[in-house]
């Protein structure tokens, strides 16, 4: 009897639980739903704009403005280039949960990624129907062809941006299964992700020579009506062709019952301001202007983004009239009077600002007014400097700030490093941190030792490494007990204990560095100590902060074959002078251009080239739990040991993973370099103390040094990367001001009332 009252009660509980789930499930209990507003016409919205504001639709039933917060997320990851679209669902959650900490609503994308991105969203976003995280779609212009062909109106460009608007939109609603395509995403798109979608942003930065001539090409054709939006009679021709494809994008996410704001990406360089102070005629050359685009029967509205950097073009510190706002540091805030006069020019419709940013690196490739330069900052300043500008653009009253970037991508390239990163097509597999384009994320993709060697002078961490990562070096040297070498996908490690303590204020630490066969001695820190053997390309020295530096061989040196009379021929008389002295006893700074010489008639008018010493060597500690932590700090020591990284492209490389180095070779030209496999990395050391002067026959060391005795540091071809991600000093500094930052700040919906100063 008790065994069947057993079976009756868990009968009845299962039902039970059945009855009530399955009713839950009919009755839509399960989940909450997301608040939405329906036009009365079968079309829903959850964001439009109306005036100035960008607006979304809240729990309460109202509409609220906001202030959009956001970053704009790549699609890759190290070892991989943008088209292969690697990243998966573990890696997407994961920055989604990290991306909303730091207090962002909303999160750009370039182009359509793979369906991961979408189904993990959907996915993230499943349990918090009232705090979901957004994202904005963009939608790629077909930019080679653009540049190539400079006709936006070609029937092939027009075609083909036709088909990636279909696809965005098709991908976004979960509607398409797209075929493996090289540089694109595919697969079978099944997540609906419409109702986390915040706006559309077409295109890409308009190449202003391709855009007048579009104009020129084009002067009669009819201006755009479209069902949706329409060029207004103001417009040119390629605002007219803007119109077309922003209205086909409209027409396309009509079909799902939906309404979004739509944008288009633009820059300064195409902005609707003029700028006398701008030395190049193409970045001051043509308008693509936002006005000329009118929404004529769509609701969810239209708005204006900009990509504004403090530092490009050059006219944020040329120009007299931007130098209106005190910087509080006895200069101008260029920047903010930038963005007050681009508001100007928008009273009756929002306006955002959907990149800007500076990058952690150790190269640097423009000055910005205030030292808000592009590269040259470490992590805290990095944060500082980003949420100065973060500040600026909330209180000029733009509609939101999307920051660049969410992590770090080691294959992009910048002008200055460029002509060095050889083989192009390997750049995804190292890390060149003197390429500042690389390292403008606030998540750090960090190398494969970042996380086993901290540069600290304690050499514990070495002891640890797996057996065969360190390499004892073979040589012997004066003063020197031991040296190991170790290598990552950004740095050459090398770890020394010295006979007696090293100090350097007396004393400098050189170590000779030979990958190529020639090179040059640097007879003044030699003191007159012998090498046989061969010479040296690169010379690391340590002692004080001035002394700490990587310099390179005066036959070698890119700078001065790149800019020197048999290249570009832009160094000053005097740097030029140098050079043909003859004289190979010192070896000089490692720099790279930052602003190339200008000319007219080729510019409105003359500017001087310009170019930075990159080779410093800081010293400090990337010990991230340290008080002390500096991300671009290259050696410690304390006591006897000595340990540093060393940057491979200041030793010459072009490419680590293939051994490529820059050769000696004239270049090809006036302005291509050529590489050559090398066999290894020679490393000779030496200490000189400062007091210690040659004698009358010119040593100061009767000491023999023979290169050619070394066996060479090598290590294997690498195909695959390791990699670690760690959020940088400056994720913290935007996650204090985001959230300091409402997101509705006219709303009683506010979280706080707060505004960040």
């Amino acid at each position: 009897m008790k065994r069947k009252q057993k079976k009756w009660i868990l009968a009845t509980a299962v039902s039970f639980i059945l009855l009530c789930g399955g009713a839950a499930a009919i009755m839509g209990f399960t989940r909450p739903d997301m608040k939405t507003f329906d036009n009365g016409n079968g079309i829903t919205l959850k964001f439009k704009t109306q005036g100035t504001g960008f607006l979304q639709y809240g729990e309460d039933g109202q509409w609220h403005e906001m202030f959009v917060k956001g970053v704009n997320l790549g699609a890759t990851v190290p070892g991989h280039f943008p088209g292969e679209l690697p990243a998966s669902e573990e890696d997407y959650l994961r920055w989604f949960q990290q991306v909303d900490e730091m207090g962002a609503n909303v999160i750009r994308l370039y182009t359509v990624h793979k369906p991961v991105f979408y189904s993990a969203l959907v996915k993230f976003n499943r349990d918090r129907p009232e705090d979901p995280l957004y994202f904005m779609q963009g939608i790629w212009s077909p930019e080679e062809q653009l540049i190539e062909q400079q006709d936006a109106y070609a029937e092939n460009i027009h075609q083909a941006f036709e088909e990636e608007i279909q696809k965005a939109v098709s991908a976004v609603y979960g509607d398409i299964t797209v075929e493996v395509k090289h540089g694109s995403a595919s697969g079978k798109f099944t997540s609906n992700a419409g109702k986390y979608l915040m706006a559309w942003h077409l295109g890409t930065e308009w190449d202003p020579e391709m855009v007048s001539n579009t104009n020129d090409m084009h002067k009669d054709v009819p201006l755009y009506k479209g069902e949706y939006f329409s060029a207004s009679k103001e417009a040119s021709p390629f605002e007219s062709w803007l119109a077309g494809l922003i209205d086909y994008t409209a027409v396309q996410e009509s079909q799902y019952g939906w309404q979004h704001p739509m944008t288009f990406t633009n820059w300064v360089t195409t902005d609707v301001l003029e700028h006398p102070g701008e030395p190049l005629f193409e970045e001051d050359m043509v308008s693509v202007d936002a006005r000329h685009v009118e929404p004529t029967n769509w609701e969810a509205g239209y708005f204006a983004a900009y990509h504004v950097y403090p530092y490009y073009p050059d006219f944020f510190r040329t120009d007299e009239s931007l130098q209106t706002i005190s910087d509080g540091k006895g200069g101008y805030n260029t920047y903010k009077a930038y963005l007050r006069k681009l508001k100007n020019k928008f009273p009756d419709m929002p306006l955002m600002v959907t990149e800007y940013g500076v990058p952690s690196s150790t190269g640097i490739s423009h000055h910005g007014p205030g030292g808000r330069d592009q590269g040259g900052h470490n992590e805290d300043e990095q944060g500082e400097i980003n949420v100065s500008l973060t500040q600026d653009i909330y209180d000029e009253g733009y509609a939101g700030a999307i920051l660049f970037m969410w992590q770090d991508e080691w294959f992009k390239k910048t002008w200055n490093t460029m002509p060095l990163e050889l083989p192009a097509d390997r750049r995804a597999f190292w890390l060149n941190v003197l390429t500042n384009e690389k390292m403008f994320g606030v998540l750090a993709m960090l190398p494969g030792k970042e996380e086993q060697l901290v540069i600290d002078g304690d050499l514990s961490d070495w002891d640890k490494l797996p057996e065969g990562e360190a390499e004892d070096w073979a040589g012997r040297a004066e003063g020197v007990k031991r040296m190991r070498l170790t290598h990552d996908e950004a740095y050459v490690y090398i770890a020394m204990e010295l006979e007696q303590d090293f100090d350097p204020a007396q004393q400098r630490l050189y170590i000779g560095s030979d990958t190529l066969p020639g090179g040059d001695l640097p007879l003044e820190a030699l003191k007159g100590r012998r090498v046989t053997g061969g010479g040296f390309e690169t010379l690391i020295q340590l002692g004080t902060d001035e002394d700490a530096q990587v310099k390179i061989a005066p036959s070698y040196n890119f700078h001065k074959r790149l800019y020197g009379k048999d290249g570009y021929w832009m160094l000053p008389e005097e740097e030029e002078k140098d050079s043909d002295s003859g004289s190979k006893a010192s070896f000089e700074p490692w720099k790279l251009g930052i602003s190339l010489l200008m000319s007219p008639p080729d510019t409105r008018f003359a500017h001087p080239f310009v170019d930075e010493t990159v080779g410093q060597l800081v010293r400090g500690t990337n010990d991230v739990k340290s008080s002390e932590f500096n991300s671009l700090a290259a050696w410690e020591t304390q006591g006897n040991v000595v340990e540093m990284r060393i940057p491979w492209m200041l030793l010459g490389f072009g490419d680590p993973s293939s051994h490529q180095v820059i050769d000696y070779s004239a270049l090809e030209d006036r302005r291509s370099f050529k590489t050559v496999a090398s066999e290894g990395i020679r490393f000779l050391p030496w200490l000189d103390e400062r007091d210690t002067k040659p004698d009358s026959n010119g040593s100061a060391s009767s000491m023999n040094l023979s290169l050619d005795q070394i066996p060479p540091y090598t290590w294997e071809y690498w195909e695959a990367v390791q990699y670690s991600e760690r959020l940088k000093k400056s994720y913290y500094a935007m996650q204090e001001f985001f959230m300091k930052v409402p997101d509705f700040p006219n709303s009683d919906t506010s979280s706080t009332t707060n505004t960040p100063n």
